[in-house]
């Protein structure tokens, strides 16, 4: 049976009449008469005992019509929470960033949305490199924040950010003087490099020429822990300047361009293609996109998304 037959089923009970129904359906007697023994089949059982022109419940219908009363109601109170999901979005959104995205990026879009959408819980799933991808894909998250390019056909890609990756250095180390480096120049140095992901990747490939002649002291896996350590004197490294801005403005750091040509990083927000959104959903890519657009009114380099080519 289906939600259909059983609001047909309660007409005849409310009108006590297969006719009145009939009108009230918009349907023909005959039509909601299939429909009650559709049900009487299925159940195996009579709904009604017709006496003369009069009708009235089996013991069978008055159960069923307990029962369907339920289901209807049911179904109203799940489609009244629909509606006002749609009016006041709520629920939850799982946010896939690494480590730098969650403490740089986040939390200025997280402040925004949250100040728009208060009854939405936002969970941040912290994954690094192409794990972010991988968890769009299989909907362990909704939308992720990782670097492009990103090569997955099933995701939908929006760059909002770029950023150019510098040699990060203490305030007053000797290479803080020049305008830019080259990899011949970090021969003898002692480096601190990100354990993986996209960033040391295009870091292995400038350093590639000089790969067999450099010094790589550690590999973190923490954007903070590399920050602490050059300002301990451990090491130089590399890292976006946003995510050293702070420092940099209060003259911890130094930052130094690479050359030939500036290493660029260029986040994106992804999500799949395919995924039906609430509008929760699709007020946070709204909320993510408006950031970006303030980025390039303000003209600032403060942190937080920056359109690709500003």
């Amino acid at each position: 049976m289906d939600l259909d037959q059983l609001h047909t089923f309660l007409e005849i009970v409310r009108l006590k009449s297969f006719s009145k129904a009939a009108q009230t359906c918009f349907r023909t007697q005959p039509a909601i008469s299939a429909q009650v023994r559709q049900i009487e089949q299925e159940l195996n059982c009579s709904l009604f005992e017709r006496l003369g022109t009069r009708i009235q419940l089996t013991p069978a219908g008055k159960i069923l019509t307990e029962y369907a009363e339920q289901i209807l109601e049911l179904r109203r109170r799940a489609q009244d929470s629909i509606n006002e999901l749609e009016r006041v979005p709520r629920g939850e959104l799982v946010i896939a960033a690494n480590e730098a995205t969650c403490i740089y990026v986040l939390p200025t879009v997280f402040s925004e949305y949250k100040k728009r959408f208060p009854n939405v819980q936002l969970l941040v799933d912290r994954s690094y490199g192409k794990h972010v991808v991988e968890a769009i894909v299989d909907n362990l998250a909704d939308f992720g924040f990782t670097q492009l390019p990103v090569q997955e056909r099933k995701l939908q890609v929006l760059p909002v950010h770029t950023d150019e990756i510098k040699l990060l250095l203490p305030a007053g180390h000797p290479l803080a003087r020049l305008e830019s480096v080259r990899c011949e120049d970090m021969v003898g140095q002692t480096l601190l490099l990100p354990k993986g992901g996209a960033t040391r990747a295009k870091v292995n490939a400038w350093l590639d020429p000089v790969s067999d002649r450099v010094m790589i002291s550690m590999e973190l896996d923490s954007t903070e822990m590399i920050k602490r350590f050059v300002l301990a004197g451990l090491g130089i490294s590399f890292m976006a300047v946003s995510h050293f801005q702070e420092g940099l403005d209060a003259g911890q750091f130094a930052a130094v361009s690479l050359s030939p040509e500036p290493l660029i990083r260029r986040l994106g927000l992804v999500y799949r293609r395919d995924k039906a959104f609430s509008k929760a959903g699709l007020e946070f890519i709204q909320v993510v996109m408006d950031r970006a657009k303030q980025s390039v009114a303000q003209h600032t380099e403060e942190i937080g998304f920056h359109p690709v080519g500003s």
